[in-house]
């Protein structure tokens, strides 16, 4: 947990990597995960590099083991998981792995390739059979005349007649449902009343031999005489892909074709038969290989990446390689080095160097702190060694979000969801689920589980339960006292139907509710204002508190990165605007409401006078000071806050002005030969130390290079924070008024809730089972909308104001959020 409140220290480690044991040592970092490769062949194309006839054999097995996983998955079978701790495979066993799987793919092809085959023959066969089988009743003869011929014509003439010598042909088939209109349709027109046509739906369904899919063929029958109606009748068919099997006109010749067909059928199917038990058999040695196989190569193809990032020493014997590694965890990596290369005989080797460019930011985070990381670095990633907002972000924000979704029965609803989910983060089956809003909701199941837990905090301050307010303690105030000491009558109870509570009285105000608000004002009249004024005031107040603590956390950058100049020019001017203007404000809401009482609440002055007069240094003869010498201590402060303006804005940069102009007379060469290069030296290039803003020295030990010193851009830079700084206090104080907007648009948007549905529900007076009975429905509506609207959108709506308040309000005092996190080298990905 200590690298949570700042970055670990990284330091950029050269390894020598002897070239036998170089694949063993990247393969064994990559089960640890320590350390980031840095290219040193970036511009080296990725055809170019040493390792790439090993990644493209890798790449050209992975397409293989996706041919075969989509084998598996077209048989309906599901691979297992991989068992055990699967390692990256020696190079050597890589030829082995090709091979087998190379067979194991050819066997398939071929083995698919036979079962398409006679798939195909078997239907074939399976039509012809209920072409042969299928009864189309007799085909009638009629005469034929030289004159245009009508349906009910004959299509051939009788006997003795011209024609006697021609011969009825017949052509057989199967053709699609869908296609069979429009084939009867082409023949007539095509061949007139030389044809009878005769077509018969299937009884039963073939499975097609490409989709798998039952359906269901439409036989027919042709009779014909000519041979170019016959000519014909075999384009149209074959344009209609139609199945056309030869048809004897003997019924004995028939039968006894149908019994050979049975029996053909019979015979393929056997085959058939075996073919898919020989499949299954290939599928099953398909299962035990893939599972670890996939692992390994991926695994393996990640160290050649790695590999590839690497450059070759001038002897050849060794690869060198610069990475990024945590300080603390140095050590283990040189150990597991050491290890990984005793059996070449050669020790491969890892040692500090010095750096130039800012190092990546390292946090370390478990499953309850990592939802509340990634809130941090949406924002951005903190820079080397920045101050992490993460540790403070647990407790600011599910607070700040509660503070506007406070309701004890919505807290305690999504709290029992988030305990729900964190009871069961073990179970396979949440962590396997894919949708992409529940594992949302997952993965900040410890954000939620806070969130609704102080939203159940402030609900009991505000003391509302579902927009009903809760007598958990004895109220504050005495309605009987305040009738009995008023001689508050029946005539004038009829007249009055609103009653007041004078706390001047005695003894009606017996002191302040021990816990939240007193549960009387849920029954006043003025119940809104009250809680309008309570809240605005506790939103200034936590918004304030909130932003002082954001430039607090500024002075821990400044003393760890040597920048003590920053803290009189920068850290203090902005404390005295900010708490001199703001902090003022604060003061005076809890002054008065420590000084001044039930009893004096009529002479009681105006805040917002008060603050409004500070600034144009005047003053009301109506509205009285609230202390002795408000008016000095107010101009004061006034004068205070606009002298640090000049300050935080011109400070800085004269200051580093002065620094760098001390820095080159002291510098300078006493000879005027060196003259060309001191220049050199005084102005090195800025890009190649990429570490940001100003004097920042946040780099690594043995960094000497210093960045360009350009006075206008100083200035510039200083001039846009100066403004931002100002402007933003006014603006992100009224900024946080939020928490009192949204606040007070749940609590009313559940009380019109309650009110419309629930109270409805309640007063229909109705008697008691049908009251019961109607109470379903009317309950089941209330906890819908309660869930769709105050729970999901509402909760929605507090979280991304919470979100702003964090980023915009809270972490531009101290976060830049210009770095870039350390991605180690890790197998984790491939054994997922």
């Amino acid at each position: 947990m200590g690298s949570m409140f700042r970055g670990e220290e990284v330091a950029l480690v050269q390894l020598f990597l002897p070239t036998a044991a170089a694949y063993s040592c990247v393969s064994q970092l990559g089960e640890l995960g320590l350390v980031e490769f840095r290219d040193l062949n970036a511009s080296v194309s990725a055809f170019q590099r040493r390792f790439v006839v090993d990644v493209r054999r890798c790449e050209e097995l992975e397409k293989t083991f996706t041919f075969l996983q989509e084998e598996v998955r077209r048989a309906g079978l599901v691979l297992p998981q991989p068992e055990g701790k699967l390692w990256a495979p020696p190079p050597r066993d890589l030829l082995r792995l090709q091979e087998e799987t190379d067979r194991l793919a050819k066997e398939l092809r071929d083995v698919r390739g036979n079962q398409q085959e006679l798939q195909a023959q078997l239907h074939q066969l399976q039509l012809h059979e209920a072409v042969l089988g299928q009864s189309h009743g007799p085909l009638q003869a009629a005469d034929h005349t030289d004159g245009p011929s009508s349906e009910r014509s004959p299509l051939l003439p009788p006997p003795g007649g011209p024609h006697q010598d021609l011969r009825v042909n017949f052509v057989a088939g199967a053709v699609e449902p869908h296609k069979a209109a429009a084939l009867e349709r082409l023949l007539w027109r095509a061949c007139r009343s030389f044809l009878i046509a005769s077509f018969q739906e299937m009884e039963q369904q073939l499975e097609d031999p490409v989709t798998g899919e039952p359906t269901r063929w439409m036989t027919f029958l042709i009779s014909y005489w000519g041979e170019q109606i016959g000519q014909k009748i075999r384009k149209i068919t074959a344009c209609f892909h139609c199945h056309v099997f030869p048809y004897l006109e003997q019924e004995e010749a028939r039968r006894g074709a149908l019994q050979q067909l049975q029996q053909q059928s019979q015979e393929l199917q056997e085959v058939l038969g075996e073919t898919e038990r020989f499949l299954s058999q290939v599928l099953g040695r398909v299962q035990q290989l893939l599972p670890a196989a996939q692992v390994q190569i991926r695994k393996m193809k990640a160290v050649y990446l790695a590999l590839n990032q690497c450059s070759v020493s001038s002897t050849h014997k060794c690869l060198i390689a610069e990475a990024w590694c945590a300080a603390h965890d140095l050590p283990t990596v040189q150990q597991v080095l050491q290890d990984s290369s005793t059996e070449e005989g050669v020790s491969a080797v890892a040692h500090r160097i010095p750096c130039q460019d800012m190092p990546p930011t390292l946090i370390r985070t478990n499953r309850f702190t990592a939802s509340f990381q990634d809130i941090v670095d949406a924002y951005g990633v903190g820079r080397y060694q920045e101050v992490n907002p993460a540790p403070y972000t647990i407790i600011t924000f599910p607070f700040l979000f509660a503070v506007m979704f406070g309701d004890v029965g919505h807290g305690l609803l999504m709290f029992l969801f988030a305990l729900a989910m964190v009871l069961a983060e073990n179970q396979p089956a949440m962590k396997a689920a894919q949708n992409e809003i529940w594992q949302t909701f997952f993965g900040g199941r410890y954000l939620l589980l806070l969130m609704g837990l102080f939203s159940v905090y402030t609900g009991f301050i505000y003391n509302e339960c579902f927009s009903r307010a809760t007598t958990i303690f004895p109220s504050g105030w005495s309605v009987a006292t305040m009738a009995n000491q008023s001689g508050w009558s029946d005539a004038f109870l009829a007249q009055h139907p609103l009653l007041t509570l004078d706390p001047n009285v005695s003894g009606v105000f017996l002191g302040p509710y021990p816990f939240g608000i007193d549960p009387v004002w849920s029954l006043a009249t003025n119940h809104l204002s009250f809680l309008n004024s309570f809240k605005m005031k506790m939103s200034v107040i936590l918004g304030v508190t909130h932003m002082v603590f954001g430039v607090v956390l500024g002075i821990f950058n400044h003393m760890h990165f040597g920048q003590g100049h920053r803290l009189l020019l920068e850290t203090l001017p902005e404390l005295i605007f900010l708490l001199g203007l703001f902090g003022y404000l604060v003061f005076l809401v809890i002054y008065k409401w420590l000084c001044y009482s039930a009893a004096s609440s009529a002479s009681a002055p105006s805040i917002l006078i008060h603050f409004i007069n500070m600034f144009l240094f005047s003053s009301s003869s109506t509205n009285q000071p609230l202390y002795h010498g408000q008016k000095v201590v107010q101009y004061a402060l006034v004068i205070l806050a606009l002298a640090a303006v000049p300050v935080l804005l011109l400070g800085k940069p004269l200051y580093l002005l002065r620094q760098q102009h001390s820095h080159r007379l002291q510098r300078r060469p006493a000879g005027g030969q060196d003259e060309e290069k001191a220049k050199l030296i005084d102005t090195p290039d800025a890009a190649e130390s990429g570490w940001g803003p100003d004097e920042e020295k946040a780099g690594c030990s043995g960094d000497e290079k210093e960045v360009e010193f350009v006075p206008s851009e100083v200035f510039m830079h200083q001039a846009i924070h100066t403004i931002e700084f100002c402007l933003g206090c006014i603006s992100n104080t009224a900024s946080y008024l939020r928490l009192w907007a949204l606040s007070l648009a749940h609590a009313q948007l559940s009380e019109v809730l309650w009110a419309m549905v629930m109270r409805v529900g309640l007063s229909a007076g109705l008697k008691l089972g049908v009251q019961a009975v109607m109470l379903v429905p009317v309950f089941a509506a209330f906890a819908v909308l309660t869930v769709a609207i105050l729970l999901v959108m509402e909760g929605l709506s507090a979280f991304l104001h919470a979100l702003r308040l964090h980023w915009v309000e809270f972490q531009n005092k101290f976060y830049s959020g210009t770095g870039y996190k350390l991605s180690p080298f890790t197998f984790a990905a491939q054994d997922e």
